[in-house]
């Protein structure tokens, strides 16, 4: 085994529910690593059941990073999220362990190991921006994105992307696609993907939605919504938690709202799918393979 230092970066990828968190934890054991959290709702804290979060007993004693550092009210930046993944390899690395990022947040993850640039922020302009929107509508607002960016226009549908777009044109004069990332590690690394059966990932997302609503989910969101659950621009959108406080505000019942949640869970882990198999340089394996553990602990001693 070579020192932690000279390992490349781990990160264990794919979709929700194909076992993610099992393999990070057995790799962690076997190679004396730490987890660095990469699903951004799994920063927010309270947010346990509706997100799979590992509680502190199904950690085994591994370290976890980056769970739990953000009130329901904020929203999650990539930006923030790149600085401190990589300021907690460096610190981990320094420990003499290997760090090993978890997690089905493509962009989260690309930010942390490949050569990204992140682009400015002005508050002043978001503000703007979001007052235009609010008064005559997103489409004067698309209108001028394409005349500036059409590329970006063409691309990206909802409104908070296209104000960011907007606000990236504004504040820096370039596009908001010059900013996306080459795929070009910052640093070696390597990443594993879970491979799983889709008619069975399926049943498993259906399965693993009511489990959670068994578990108390309808009550996970009603505390955080007197916490300002729904004043979040992530959090309060995320699935099963915008469901759910549908479903308290009467505009669907719960078993709508389970339904939706399933449905909105199993498009999730398809869109997922897409993002990860774009990228050629993560190496697939079974999430079945009764030797997966051992099969993902050879790929690192693979490459010098």
């Amino acid at each position: 085994m070579r020192e932690a230092a000279l390992l490349p970066v781990l990160a264990v990828v794919g979709a929700t529910g194909t076992g993610k968190s099992e393999l990070g934890l057995g790799l962690a054991e076997r190679l004396n690593g730490e987890i660095i959290n990469a699903d951004a709702m799994q920063f927010y804290r309270g947010m346990d059941i509706g997100t799979a979060k590992l509680s502190e007993a199904e950690r085994r004693g591994v370290p976890h990073h980056l769970l739990d550092v953000l009130d329901v009210t904020e929203e999650a930046s990539v930006a923030d999220f790149q600085a401190e993944a990589r300021e907690l390899i460096r610190q981990i690395r320094d420990r003499g362990r290997v760090p090993i990022l978890v997690g089905g947040s493509g962009l989260y993850l690309r930010a942390a190991l490949d050569v990204l640039e992140f682009p400015g922020t002005d508050a002043a302009v978001r503000r703007r921006l979001e007052s235009e929107a609010a008064e005559r509508g997103l489409a004067p607002l698309r209108e001028r994105l394409h005349a500036v960016d059409p590329i970006s226009a063409e691309r990206l549908q909802d409104e908070r992307r296209v104000i960011r777009a907007l606000e990236v044109w504004e504040v820096t004069g370039r596009s908001f696609g010059s900013f996306m990332p080459q795929r070009q590690y910052l640093e070696p690394a390597i990443q594993i993907g879970l491979e799983a059966d889709r008619e069975l990932l399926k049943e498993r997302l259906a399965l693993r939605v009511h489990r959670m609503v068994d578990h108390g989910l309808a009550d996970e969101v009603r505390r955080l919504d007197a916490q300002g659950l729904r004043d979040g621009k992530t959090a309060g959108r995320a699935i099963g938690y915008a469901q759910f406080l549908a479903a308290q505000d009467g505009l669907m019942s719960e078993a709508e709202a389970v339904a939706d949640t399933v449905v909105a869970t199993r498009k999730f882990a398809r869109r997922q799918l897409t993002w990860f198999r774009a990228d050629p340089r993560i190496h697939w394996l079974d999430w079945a393979d009764p030797e997966l553990l051992e099969h993902a602990c050879t790929i690192p001693l693979e490459h010098d």
